[in-house]
């Protein structure tokens, strides 16, 4: 009988054994679902990491302050977001490796950075497709924008929207700027990029590579005579003291996409993600807004310090730079597709 006994004493405290392994196991498995992975209801509990690679002052950074301002007050706290600039956390060169193995969440990387991922991105440097922002917003919103943005997700990354920055236009210290042949000879600055090089080649101007923060040096110096930048970046940067004519072109574009990871993106739940995109929808405007407003600015005050000639393509003036550089246009517009020229013109 007193076998009996402790055998049932020993049964009975093998299944109190079990249990409570199987809640601290189940215990453990909701833990892990709430702070973000695989929770099926309430908000998950997260730490969102944005990235990018410009100071504070700029559209990217005010947008991404926005979006940690709405997803931190709407998750009431269960979602931090910290905000990386200066390249603080990651650089150009390894964003976005490091969004691939989600070390970070948001990268916010020019576009013309993505063209060795794919040739849509080249869309920023097709010369004239865009007029303006509201034109190139359009585009990049639309079918044929979302289009390209997907097609990261082959390297498990999703594009989200776009961000931008502005048109660019070119400074010179040898000439105004008026006309294709205005070019010849000219050695200007430009990102980088087959489809720029080609296009200045085109023109009969010479293109070089020169870092960002090396510039002001060498256009003081006289290593290249010119430059290719938004407004912002002109001002911001002070390239007006050492350059005498500038044409307002909007030939090509700098740009930013929104890239998230698809594995962090599709392991929200919906309460989740419906407060992720709240604060991305609340992001762009902002981001969108500042970008005119900075641009809108930065001419004032060129024009304020008045130590560049300022001059304005006319219509006639743009249709003649578009017939000289028809063959580029054909060449990209090939490598790019047809279906998307036409979107981004409207078609």
């Amino acid at each position: 009988m007193k076998k009996i006994r402790s055998l049932m004493l020993v049964v009975l405290s093998l299944v109190v054994l079990f249990s409570l392994a199987a809640c601290g196991s189940s215990k453990t498995n909701s833990e892990k679902a709430g702070k973000g992975a695989t929770a099926e209801n309430g908000i998950q509990e997260l730490t969102i990491k944005i990235a990018h690679v410009v100071a504070e002052n700029t559209p990217k950074h005010q947008g991404a302050l926005k979006m940690k301002e709405v997803i931190e007050a709407e998750s009431g706290g269960k979602i931090k977001v910290q905000i990386y600039p200066n390249s603080s956390l990651f650089g150009d060169k390894d964003e976005y490796q490091n969004l691939v193995a989600n070390n970070v969440q948001f990268i916010l990387p020019d576009m013309m950075k993505l063209v060795g991922n794919d040739e849509g991105f080249n869309m920023e440097s097709m010369p004239f497709i865009f007029e303006d922002d509201a034109q190139s917003i359009a585009f990049w919103d639309g079918e044929k924008g979302k289009e390209i943005f997907h097609r990261l997700e082959k390297d498990g990354v999703l594009g989200l929207v776009m961000w931008p920055n502005g048109g660019k236009h070119i400074t010179n210290n040898v000439r105004p700027i008026k006309s294709p042949k205005d070019l010849a000879g000219l050695k200007l600055r430009t990102q980088g990029g087959q489809l720029l090089e080609s296009m200045y080649e085109e023109l009969g101007a010479g293109s070089a590579t020169i870092p960002f923060g090396e510039l002001y040096t060498a256009l003081q110096q006289g290593t290249v005579d010119g430059q290719e930048n938004t407004l912002s970046n002109i001002q911001s940067k002070k390239f007006d003291e050492v350059q005498k004519y500038m044409t307002i072109m909007n030939h090509t574009r700098v740009d930013y996409v929104l890239l998230t990871n698809t594995k962090f993106w599709n392991g929200l739940n919906n309460e989740t993600k419906a407060i992720v995109q709240k604060g991305i929808d609340e992001g762009t405007e902002v981001a969108r807004e500042f970008a005119i407003k900075l641009n809108d600015q930065a001419l004032e005050k060129i024009k304020e310090n008045g130590n560049t000639e300022i001059y304005v393509l006319s219509e006639a003036e743009i249709a003649e730079f578009k017939k000289a550089l028809e063959p580029v246009y054909n060449e990209y517009k090939e490598k790019i597709g047809a279906d998307i020229i036409e979107a981004a013109e409207g078609k």
